[in-house]
Parts: C-alpha cells; sequence; structure tokens
C-alpha cells in the first residue's frame, strides 16, 4: 500500500524531531549519517532486476552512502583530522570503526607523493584557522562536490534517460554519457570531470576524466590534479536495494601508484523514514493522489551559510 502525502508528512516530522534531539545509528549526536561499520560484497554479473525501455538496468531511485561523510577518508567514522575538540565516538581503536574508504593498497592510505602528502598535513593543520584560502573546503563555497567526495556528500538522486545516467547530487549535477558521445577536450576541466559509460550486466561501468584539480576527498584534504583519471564501478544488487562503488583512481602527478577505493550504498525508497542527510525529500505536489516523492534542490550561493538552502 502506497503511502499518502499526509501520511509521509508525519512521518518526516517525527524524523526531524528524533534528528534534532541527536539520536543515531551509533547513540550519539552526529545526525544519523553513519548506519554501519561493515558491508556486503556485490559481485559483478548478470543483471536480473527490472530494466528500462531502452534496455539499462533501471537503478532509478534516492540513494546515500552507508559509512560516514565528508570528513575523514581513510578514517570515515574517526572524525577531522586534528579536531581541536574530537567527539567521544571519534576515539578509541580504530578497528572499532568502519574501514578506509582506500581498499587497496591493503593499509588503507592514499599513496601520495611526498610533496602531495606535505600538501595534505599542511591543509589538515589549516582546516582548522584558514588564514589561506587554500585551506577552506570547497564545499564551504558551494562548490560541486566531486570524485568520488559527491557520493558521500549528502544522499543523491539517480534518474536515467535513453543514453543517460543523471546524478543529481545535493551540490551539483553529474551526467554519465553512455551513447559514445565523443569526450570533451582536454582544455575542459570540470569539478566532476567528464563522464563517459556503458553496462556490463548489473555493473555501470564509467571512466572519468578532466577533473579540474580543485575538489577535495573530504577534510582531510586528499585530491586528484587534473591529469587524474578514474576507472569506476557501480555494482549493483539485483534486488535494487544497495550497489558498491569501486573505482580506480590514477595520476601520476599525485600519487606513487594507482589505488582502489569502495564506498557501499544503499537505496531510500518511501518506506523509510526521510532524515537531514541520507534522504531529503518531499510530497510533490500534483493532481493526483499517489505519492511522489522529489528531491531537494539545494540552493547554495557562497557565504549564505553552511547548507545552503533548499528549494521545493
Amino acid at each position: 500500500m502506497k503511502q499518502s502525502a499526509t501520511t509521509f508528512f508525519a512521518i518526516r516530522k517525527t524524523a526531524l524531531a528524533v534528528i534534532l534531539m541527536g539520536v543515531s545509528a551509533f547513540g550519539h549526536a552526529q545526525g544519523g549519517i553513519p548506519i554501519e561499520k561493515s558491508f556486503p560484497e556485490i559481485k559483478s554479473g548478470e543483471w536480473t532486476g527490472p530494466r528500462l525501455p531502452d534496455g539499462q538496468p533501471d537503478v532509478q531511485g534516492n540513494w546515500s552512502n552507508t559509512i560516514a561523510n565528508h570528513n575523514n577518508f581513510t578514517d570515515p567514522q574517526g572524525g577531522i583530522p586534528n579536531e581541536p575538540n574530537p567527539r567521544p565516538a571519534d576515539q578509541g581503536p580504530r578497528d572499532a570503526r568502519a574501514p578506509s574508504r582506500v581498499s587497496d593498497p591493503v593499509d588503507g592510505q592514499v599513496p601520495l607523493q611526498p610533496w602531495a602528502l606535505e600538501k595534505v598535513k599542511e591543509f589538515q593543520v589549516g582546516f582548522h584557522n584558514p588564514v589561506k584560502p587554500e585551506y577552506i573546503e570547497p564545499l564551504a563555497r558551494c562548490a560541486p562536490g566531486g570524485v568520488p567526495k559527491s557520493l558521500y556528500w549528502h544522499g543523491y538522486e539517480i534518474s536515467q534517460y535513453p543514453g543517460y545516467v543523471l546524478f543529481q547530487f545535493n551540490s551539483g549535477t553529474r551526467i554519465i554519457h553512455l551513447d559514445n558521445k565523443a569526450p570533451l577536450p582536454e582544455n575542459i576541466k570540470l569539478w566532476n570531470g567528464d563522464s563517459r559509460g556503458h553496462w556490463e550486466g548489473n555493473t555501470l561501468v564509467v571512466s572519468v576524466r578532466n577533473h579540474n584539480g580543485k575538489a577535495l576527498f573530504g577534510r582531510s584534504g586528499e585530491f586528484i590534479s587534473e591529469n587524474g583519471t578514474i576507472e569506476e564501478r557501480y555494482i549493483f544488487n539485483s534486488d535494487l536495494t544497495r550497489y558498491n562503488y569501486v573505482a580506480t583512481i590514477t595520476d601520476p602527478t599525485v600519487y606513487t601508484r594507482p589505488f582502489t577505493v569502495t564506498i557501499p550504498a544503499k537505496r531510500y525508497t518511501e518506506k523509510d523514514t526521510p532524515n537531514g542527510w541520507h534522504f531529503e525529500v518531499e510530497p510533490a505536489t500534483h493532481a493526483g493522489s499517489e505519492l511522489i516523492l522529489e528531491h531537494y534542490e539545494r540552493i547554495c550561493a557562497e557565504n549564505n551559510g553552511g547548507f545552503g538552502i533548499t528549494a521545493k
């Protein structure tokens, strides 16, 4: 049975009250962002779920990562590096928290060249006293999140059209071309890069180039340069409840070797309780009685506030 808009609004009101009280999956005030400390592997293979008329696996809907936000790339539930007033939950044994988003190499660290490592360390100190423009995390200036950070900065909606997959992020959009359109010229650089992809069974395979070199992976300061490339695999399970993002990042300008990033995500539906991070939706206003959920459009201008203004 589908929910009515009235029922949905009542649930949303209760959910917001819970969020404001600071109740989370880990029992402390962090907005309910972390959901789990481990996640299942999903193997690439045949797609047995629904398809769209153009043959694409139908993976449309609202999605969000299950581990943590962008505070820390390699210790996702460990808080911002050098935080002067860390939360109790950010302390304690490392193995009590979720693993690094870096799944290869096995130490979970980004294989940065010495100069790049020094730049990251400088940012991690300067972030807490940003006396230089480069110490400001770009999201604070309402810039698009970049790849891969957009996948763990709030929830997002995936829409599909013939020849395209569209990611509607909290901080901008990203189009993945499936239509064999020629890549952009090398001199055009974008926050979210230029994406060209295709489907292999249950896996969306994407090549990303033309980064502008300005985006960071998080408040821990890791980055990719304009010369970097990302080979992505979005591996969906056939019951359309989860996918794992597995990407190889290569950039001889910044890293000593390619490395692999793994980010789990789950799908949200009308059965889930909306919240202020993973599932930011409102019932659409329309002539019918069916509940249609619309993802927020976030309007953000530099210095207008930490999270911008939402539009319905």
